[in-house]
């Protein structure tokens, strides 16, 4: 069936009913915001070791230019690309692993062009542009989130998510410069997350570090360090390269126990506008919520000596996965089936 034959579900499904229960949430502060030319000044080198978003980090790149949705479609619809790929829903790496629909790519981009010119509420979202504004004059302030706003949508919308894109289109690569966020010799991965508004990434942390780079739109980013692991429910659940956490950022108030664990910890907010690249260090714990229709990518980095170290772990553990010897049925990578183990 192709996406042209169904409705698409650009926008998440509203709630009606007023949240019985607003959970209060972690406690936060401010990421350091900064530029390129502050970090060559203050002599700083990668990897860096808190968060740090760098504004305007990417306005550079050609890709910030030239990729909109309309642009993406088009070299979606080139040679044979017009394959489906697999998307998943609105909700990334949190509950149940379900089965992710094929479909083709460039109508779904153009859907995303036309939600985006639709201007998002300032007020809404984890924090209000208006409060964002008072908090930067007051650096160091802790503060908490709007969880509310989780509870007024549930995200069902198609998200193209962890999409390696410059494995289809390689002569996209020239757009991304690469080396201008990983000099030096290391080993990158990129990824692209194409979706609307109201996309969720559930919390989770990664093993490399990574470069976050928003390209168009605008999300937001919890961040917890290394050292709330004890606040984080570390789930048992597999996924290459992560561990994930039980925690469900868009469900919280119905998790009394994850929730009161959560509320212990203590981590930085940031607001990741078009144009901005993000610094995650590795085994950062981080959720992403989406304020708009977006483009982002996601550019991981790893040195040859923390491929032979981390990597090779990951991968280890990853042919013990499919060798049925590790996690067999509660993982990412395979649909479970109602009676079965996985498949």
């Amino acid at each position: 069936m192709s996406l042209s034959a169904v409705p698409l579900p650009i926008e998440a499904e509203r709630v009606v009913e007023p949240p019985r229960h607003i959970p209060l949430g972690p406690s936060f502060e401010l990421i350091e915001e900064t530029t390129w030319e502050a970090l060559a000044a203050s002599g700083r080198q990668l990897p860096f070791a808190q968060p740090v978003l760098v504004k305007g980090g990417v306005k550079h790149w050609p890709a910030f230019r030239q990729w909109s949705f309309e642009h993406l479609a088009t070299v979606c619809e080139s040679g044979d690309s017009k394959a489906p790929v697999k998307f998943t829903d609105g909700l990334v790496e949190q509950g149940v692993t379900k089965g992710r629909p094929f479909l083709p790519v460039a109508p779904y981009l153009r859907e995303l062009g036309k939600a985006a010119l639709k201007p998002a509420d300032p007020e809404a979202g984890l924090l209000p542009v208006a409060e964002l504004a008072r908090l930067r004059k007051q650096p160091g302030e802790r503060f908490h989130l709007n969880w509310g706003h989780m509870q007024s949508f549930r995200p069902t919308t198609l998200y193209l998510a962890q999409w390696d894109i410059l494995e289809h289109f390689p002569a996209l690569r020239k757009d991304l410069l690469i080396k201008s966020l990983w000099p030096g010799r290391r080993l990158t991965w990129e990824y692209v997350f194409l979706g609307p508004s109201n996309t969720v990434t559930g919390l989770h942390n990664d093993f490399p570090h990574n470069w976050f780079c928003q390209i168009t739109g605008t999300k937001e980013f919890i961040l917890f360090p290394p050292d709330q692991r004890a606040h984080m429910c570390p789930a048992k659940k597999y996924d290459w390269g992560a561990t994930l956490s039980d925690i469900n950022v868009s469900r919280l108030h119905e998790q009394p126990r994850e929730e009161a664990a959560f509320e212990k910890a203590h981590g930085f907010y940031a607001r990741v506008e078009a144009g901005d690249a993000l610094f995650v260090p590795r085994r950062t714990w981080h959720s992403v919520v989406s304020r708009e229709p977006s483009i982002s990518l996601g550019m991981f980095g790893l040195t040859p000596s923390e491929v032979a170290t981390g990597g090779a772990w990951a991968t280890l553990r990853d042919w013990a996965h499919h060798l049925r010897l590790y996690a067999w049925g509660n993982c990412t990578c395979h649909q479970v089936l109602p009676g079965r183990g996985g498949q």
